[in-house]
């Protein structure tokens, strides 16, 4: 069965800071329904970009550039690995954990197929 990777996109520089404690209660019920269907493998959020750092390969030299990522409009703040039957599974679940955000929230999944061998 494929693998999808979940990349949740959000705008850090105007993000709302924290989940309401509704919000909180309709996001553990989602994955602990998605966690028993055995869908999900990993999931996971990130530290803010000014904790990281970025390295570049390029003109056969590496560059290094620390966060915060000032340039960047949208961050990946967040990713899930799961096993669908189909990308429109796959899909399914990525929409339904987009509403289960507070409609204060702006947040983007992007899902993509991981190649596999």
């Amino acid at each position: 069965m494929p693998r999808f990777l979940t990349m949740v996109r959000v705008d850090e520089n105007n993000s709302e800071g924290g989940f309401t404690p509704e919000m909180e209660q309709r996001m553990g019920a989602l994955l602990e329904e998605i966690t028993k269907a055995g869908v999900m493998l990993d999931t996971g959020g990130l530290t803010p970009t000014a904790q990281g750092t970025r390295v570049t390969w390029s003109g056969g030299k590496l560059s290094y550039t620390d966060g915060p990522f000032t340039e960047s409009k949208e961050v990946i703040g967040g990713y899930s690995i799961t096993q669908c039957k189909d990308m429109a599974e796959a899909v399914e679940w990525a929409k339904r954990f987009l509403q289960v955000h507070d409609e204060s929230f702006t947040v983007t999944c992007e899902v993509r197929q991981i190649a596999e061998d």
